[in-house]
């Protein structure tokens, strides 16, 4: 089956979920990813390194690791097989990996071994009680507003009736500061951050200036702050490690997909092509003229160099915003994520993984 062919059917591939009987947990959260040689052409949709190792993630609980720079590849021993949609690592031997049924994987070793620390079931009763502690609060409170009240309980209500579905919705980035403290974020608004490693975690979804919840994309640390892509042109930036965080002035009123951090500039990608960059950390952004039109959905800086992946093959390189030109990667498959190893970009997507010269096919 083809996937991602276009901008439908990669939201497709993200946020459709499927059919889950009421009260039970699906299959997938139960049972491990299948050890198979098909799993280098999988489907993957995102890629890191551990140190000199890469990591990559992707279908049916698909995680590929490589010591080897993208030569060669070996799969990890994965609990699920949901659809992970993100990895990253805090260091050379601490990572974290999140996707579909709220899932959160955790490992210890780089990669060889995974633990399932979280899913949707239990992000779903995280969400009841702090409505539920939110509620109980104001009540105690004689001058207390009757509209915040009403508020308050009908977003309780609308926690424990999503809670009836099971745990459907997926997580679509992942982020930590360091081995302790950490976000997740994705699908309808949802934010939650830990500072303990992702044994407890803190509900943050309704402190966001997001009423509309539009999902929320990718997270980036730039020069101190905290930065958020997502649906509909939403903007979010924290001064403060996340603990408040107000909207910026967008650019662009469709999806933004990622948030790419290149020298002094961050860079900001969109649905159809659409490029913009800050040099003044958000607070105003100019267009990027690109030549082309289709959906950009993730990037990588180093030593001086900017990739650009996403949709029909796109790959946009230079050594910054205002000097990108295209890539020949030799195919047209959807591009998902990219690193650097070896003097090579590695870039994964459709059908598995696939090394790059800087320059071009190599």
């Amino acid at each position: 089956m083809q996937i991602l062919k276009n901008y439908r059917s990669w939201l497709c591939a993200l946020l459709l979920l499927s059919p889950v009987v009421q009260g039970q947990v699906p299959d997938r959260l139960e049972s491990p990813a299948l050890q198979t040689p098909a799993a280098e052409q999988s489907l993957l949709l995102s890629i890191t390194s551990a140190g000199q190792r890469l990591v990559a993630v992707g279908d049916q609980g698909v995680i590929l690791l490589s010591d080897d720079a993208g030569l060669n590849w070996y799969q990890a021993e994965v609990p699920v097989s949901t659809l992970l949609t993100a990895v990253y690592f805090a260091d050379e031997q601490s990572g974290w990996a999140v996707g579909h049924d709220g899932v959160l994987l955790h490992t210890q070793d780089a990669g060889n071994h995974w633990e399932l620390q979280l899913q949707g079931e239990q992000i779903n009763q995280l969400r009841i009680a702090h409505y539920e502690e939110q509620l109980e609060s104001l009540q105690q409170d004689p001058e207390a507003d009757p509209f915040e009240l009403e508020e308050l309980e009908f977003a309780l209500e609308d926690a424990e009736f999503a809670a009836e579905d099971g745990p459907v919705n997926p997580l679509l980035n992942v982020w930590f500061q360091d081995t302790q403290t950490g976000f997740i974020l994705g699908a309808y608004g949802l934010l939650m951050k830990t500072a303990d490693g992702g044994h407890n975690w803190q509900f943050l979804t309704a402190a966001l200036p997001n009423p509309d919840r539009y999902h929320l994309n990718h997270l980036i640390e730039h020069q101190g702050a905290l930065f958020i892509a997502g649906e509909a042109g939403l903007l979010l930036r924290s001064d403060d490690g996340g603990e408040n965080w107000y909207e910026l002035a967008s650019p662009y009123t469709g999806s933004l997909f990622a948030l790419v951090e290149h020298q002094d500039e961050l860079l900001l990608l969109g649905l159809r092509g659409n490029l913009f960059r800050s040099m003044d950390m958000g607070n105003s952004w100019q267009a990027v003229v690109t030549g082309s039109r289709a959906s950009l959905l993730s990037g990588h800086s180093e030593d001086g160099r900017l990739l650009l992946v996403g949709l029909g093959g796109t790959l946009l390189s230079g050594a910054g915003s205002q000097n990108l030109q295209p890539l020949d990667g030799g195919q047209r498959r959807a591009l998902s994520g990219v690193v650097m190893a070896d003097d090579h970009w590695v870039l994964v997507g459709e059908q598995g993984p696939m090394r790059l010269s800087l320059e071009g096919v190599n």
